[in-house]
């Protein structure tokens, strides 16, 4: 039986860990899961405020116990366990009594004669599969036999709708490569309304991580647009959602550094690109994708099949290209603020009497704009408490949003930043780092520096 000294240790080193997660690449927060002692790995599924990728691969790659755990958690929120959402959820509905004669006349015969065919149930789906998943839903209700191969390629010889699509996967239980399959669209087909609500569906069903969504989805447009997907009705990122896409799209495009040429072809190519956003990013960096198209010469003006450059595609509303801004790496603006900010920083590292006091001290700066998200993961001391935002903005009645979603995301997207500087690929760096924020009593940067120098990281007496 372990001690409390030991059962407290182990909750900090679990609560440590869930941040660390949030910044650390897939191979790397399956080599520091796997690294954990039973009971931390217990607190981790139990108690902590886990990201999405992190649940993903705990459901993929854990233990029987791991799922019974985050299955109990009331904090992981939107998940598939147990059944929420997913095949389980939707066992008892049934097919609206009032959409029977419509489908009996689109197949022509009576749906209870026999199970749907793959052809037959993909027919249905693109017609009633436009919009919401709803009616596709309902469709799903009707015995049917589905082939996931024959599925994967019908929507690659045209693409299902949104709705149709995220219907298959709330529902059908698919292989991984056919979940892929149905995230893939030519480049050429308009977006509509609801295009993104595949993508996040599967990964707020445990189906995909993060990184693995950035490697799957084409055209790579639409993972751009995911790296910066504005609020909105219906169904959209959340916060803590919207910050580890953030982080997967950005650790993708690293490649392209801070050369603006780079960047310019990048957005100059997106529009047009068939591939997924690795793809283009390697074309872009190794210069093979083509360039402007020179004057067309009379046999080329005469041949309608002629290819046209990719920045001939125009993003009515722009959103692609505020995508590509914000995911951009940008200049240091010049430091205002004068003597006011300099003591907003200061206290940053000198905590007020009470919590609620140092809560509401470092709002009034982030509102008056003294200080930004970055600025809190850089200067706050604990470095523990600058990874988590509740105890910069204070403790939220929903895990999945803040009332300063601009400051989180900045405070994510810079602890990202410091996490790839200093630790890079290396796992044993990572655990280190782990291992050593809950008792560490400086700032992030300085705990990076010492686990990389190799020297104490014990800044206590």
């Amino acid at each position: 039986m372990s001690t409390a000294v030991e059962d407290r240790n182990s909750r900090r080193l679990a609560w440590c860990v869930a941040h660390v997660l949030r910044h650390a690449p897939d191979h790397i927060a399956l080599d520091l899961l796997g690294r954990l002692d039973w009971p931390t790995r217990k607190y981790l599924c139990r108690d902590e405020w886990l990201p999405a990728s992190a649940v993903t691969l705990l459901l993929r790659h854990g233990s029987e116990a791991d799922r019974h755990f985050i299955a109990r958690n009331p904090r992981v929120v939107g998940r598939p366990l147990p059944g929420l959402p997913g095949p389980a959820r939707y066992a008892r509905r049934r097919t609206p009594p009032e959409l029977l004669p419509v489908l009996r006349a689109e197949l022509g015969r009576d749906p209870a004669d026999g199970a749907l065919t793959t052809a037959e149930l993909i027919g249905l789906l693109r017609r009633h599969g436009i919009r919401r998943p709803r009616v596709a839903l309902d469709v799903l209700r009707l015995p049917y036999v589905l082939d996931p191969r024959e599925a994967a390629a019908e929507h690659g010889r045209q693409s299902l709708p949104a709705g149709a699509a995220e219907a298959l996967l709330l529902v059908a239980e698919l292989p991984d490569d056919t979940v892929r399959a149905l995230l893939t669209t030519p480049a050429a087909v308009r977006d509509g309304r609801s295009w993104h609500r595949p993508a996040v569906r599967a990964v707020r069903m445990g189906r995909l991580t993060h990184e693995e969504l950035v490697a799957c989805v084409a055209p790579a447009r639409h993972t751009l647009l995911l790296g910066h997907l504005p609020p909105g009705p219906g169904l959209r990122w959340t916060l803590p959602e919207q910050a580890g896409m953030q982080t997967a799209v950005t650790r993708a495009l690293n490649p392209l550094g801070d050369d603006p040429r780079l960047w310019s072809e990048l957005l100059r190519h997106a529009p047009g690109f068939a591939g997924p956003l690795p793809d283009l990013v390697a074309a872009v960096v190794a210069g093979s994708l083509p360039g402007p198209q020179s004057p067309a010469t009379p046999a080329d003006a005469a041949t309608p099949t002629a290819p046209t450059a990719p920045a001939t595609r125009a993003e009515p509303d722009g959103a692609l290209a505020r995508a590509v801004r914000h995911l951009a790496p940008t200049a240091a603006e010049p430091v205002t603020g004068g003597v006011e900010r300099e003591l907003a920083l200061a206290s940053l590292a000198v905590p007020m009497e009470t919590v609620q006091e140092d809560i509401r001290w470092v709002r009034d700066c982030l509102d008056r704009s003294l200080l930004t998200g970055a600025d809190v993961v850089r200067h706050k001391l604990p470095a523990c408490w600058a990874l988590d935002e509740d105890h910069w903005l204070g403790d939220v009645d929903h895990p999945d949003r803040h009332d300063r979603p601009e400051a989180v995301l900045a405070a994510r997207a810079e602890a990202d930043r410091l996490f790839a500087l200093a630790l890079g690929e290396d796992p044993d760096a990572w655990w280190r780092v782990a291992r050593t924020l809950p008792d560490f009593a400086g700032t992030l940067p300085h705990l990076l520096l010492r686990v990389t120098d190799g020297d104490s990281v014990s800044t206590r007496p």
